[in-house]
């Protein structure tokens, strides 16, 4: 549904809002919050419902609530003295009041993604005999998306958080991605989470899949594994983009800080994994994400307990934390661009540093944002997104 009123127009399922004809960019809470607004014209919504909404349940101050207000009158055209279309009840909330037309979706727009493309799914056996499914999608050179944790390979295809990532790496390309041992629809267990053995994953699909010399792209998790491979096989990998990764896993860092870190994330997946409207369940999604929409973090959620069990990700996660490929860096010969964003609450932007440092003539951006896994919605997403594909067309082979 496409909302107008006054000089604007809001479209909630392409995150678009226009003024005058302009398109104007919106922080996530401040969209959401303004969808909230517009879709209940009339209605008085409380700060209970707010917090909900917009939230996930959790309190904020006054002052973080009276900021997202006062952007939101801001981007509309009004103001807290005039409130001629955004109105403050005192000690009661907000009602929208301007008139508001609303009208279906324009038919001529693009196919949903999850019917856009067909997916077919493999499977293949890594060296110890886990099973590993795979997929291959796209037309053009061929581009490996390294395994990470929480993916599944049809719930991505149709998935808010990464279809929109899978479509913009697969614009030109055929992107091979697979679900890492214990996730997805790869087997639920194995004999081993050590590095050497998520190397051997990847190694398996690549043959699979018939890639010869390929770049890889990765991110969190996915890094480590990524710089392993590149290190055994330096024949195999022409480039690498490297996103949200890290050299040295939290068991491996300085500082308390950082293992009570990892002790922290661990509290979270044993108490919330998979809980729909839990705390827990909100802290872990928003740990990745914090600029995400509820149906992102929905959908994050689902995607829990569809990926791997309680146990599984508890036991991936003390496996990852013990990842550390510092002494590899320096065996890396493929050209090597890394983006990290500035405030990532899962990986450190100290770890792109190290990262940078170790693997000689590497590329470092760093982004602003706060979001791990990255959103289409992300002020920053264009400029992501517009590195990694130059660099990969600029090392073509």
């Amino acid at each position: 549904m496409v909302y107008r009123f006054r000089d604007c127009e809001l479209d909630p399922d392409r995150h678009l809002f226009l003024r005058d004809g302009a398109e104007v960019s919106l922080e996530p809470q401040v969209f959401d919050l303004l969808v909230l607004l517009v879709s209940n014209s009339g209605r008085l919504l409380d700060r209970d419902r707010l917090m909900e909404e917009i939230w996930g349940g959790r309190i904020v101050s006054e002052a973080t609530v009276s900021s997202r207000i006062n952007s939101v009158r801001k981007a509309i055209g009004d103001d807290g003295k005039a409130q001629s279309m955004l109105q403050t009840v005192p000690r009661r909330g907000f009602r929208f009041v301007a008139e508001v037309v609303t009208e279906p979706e324009p038919r001529n727009h693009a196919s949903p993604p999850d019917q856009a493309v067909q997916q077919t799914i493999r499977m293949t056996l890594s060296k110890d005999g886990t099973r590993i499914a795979y997929t291959t999608t796209g037309e053009g050179p061929p581009l490996l998306r390294a395994g990470h944790f929480l993916t599944h390979l049809e719930l991505d295809w149709v998935s808010p958080v990464w279809r929109p990532l899978l479509d913009r790496l697969g614009a030109s390309r055929s992107v091979t991605r697979y679900d890492q041992r214990t996730t997805g629809l790869s087997a639920s267990s194995a004999p081993s989470l050590e590095l050497d053995s998520l190397v051997d994953d990847l190694e398996a699909v690549a043959e699979a899949a018939g890639l010869r010399r390929f770049p890889i792209f990765a991110q969190s998790q996915g890094v480590p594994v990524a710089i392993a491979y590149a290190s055994r096989h330096p024949d195999r990998v022409s480039c690498m983009v490297l996103y949200g990764g890290y050299a040295q896993g939290r068991t491996h860092r300085e500082t308390d800080t950082e293992r009570q870190n990892a002790e922290a994330v661990l509290t979270i997946i044993r108490q919330g994994w998979g809980r729909s409207g839990t705390a827990f369940a909100t802290a872990f999604s928003t740990l990745y994400m914090p600029d995400a929409t509820q149906e992102q973090l929905a959908h994050m959620t689902e995607m829990q307990l569809a990926s791997a069990t309680a146990d599984n990700a508890v036991a991936l996660r003390q496996a990852i934390d013990c990842f550390d490929v510092s002494g590899l860096l320096g065996e890396i010969r493929c050209p090597t661009l890394i983006l990290h964003v500035q405030d990532d609450a899962v990986q450190p932007v100290e770890q792109a540093g190290v990262l940078a440092a170790g693997i000689p003539n590497a590329e470092l951006r760093i982004l602003s944002g706060c979001n791990h896994i990255p959103l289409p919605q992300d002020q920053n997403w264009s400029e992501l997104l517009n590195q990694a594909e130059t660099f990969l067309s600029k090392h073509a082979e």
